[in-house]
């Protein structure tokens, strides 16, 4: 059985570049109007909650095509991650715990018995 501190290197640089898509997508998302389509602003302060949004000029098809291919890339990297063949190696009681592991390697915190 492999340690769950010992990832092969493909699934590490795999985790790695998943994490800097993530960021560079949430990044993205968050500099975007809020809608994809041009939409005009609106306010309402009738219900629980006052909700207000500014007029959108929509997203671009640059940006559209921007967020698809790091959405696209996230997933492929998701189940490259999930599905690597290093996590047959694992006890399936020790599996959530190498898996968190991986997921903080990169801050170098992932040590077994970690909490």
């Amino acid at each position: 059985m492999a340690t769950t501190s010992g990832f092969p290197r493909d699934l590490l640089a795999g985790q790695e570049e998943l994490h800097r898509v993530r960021a560079e997508l949430s990044a993205l998302l968050k500099r975007l109007p809020w809608s994809v389509e041009p939409m005009d602003g609106f306010h309402d302060d009738s219900g629980w909650r006052k909700v207000e949004r500014p007029a959108s000029p929509g997203w671009t098809v640059n940006e559209q095509a921007e967020v698809e291919k790091l959405r696209r890339r996230e997933h492929e990297l998701a189940v490259f991650v999930s599905t690597h063949r290093f996590w047959a190696e694992v006890a399936a009681a020790d599996r959530v715990e190498a898996r968190r592991n991986l997921k903080y390697a990169h801050e170098g915190t992932a040590t077994e018995g970690n909490g």
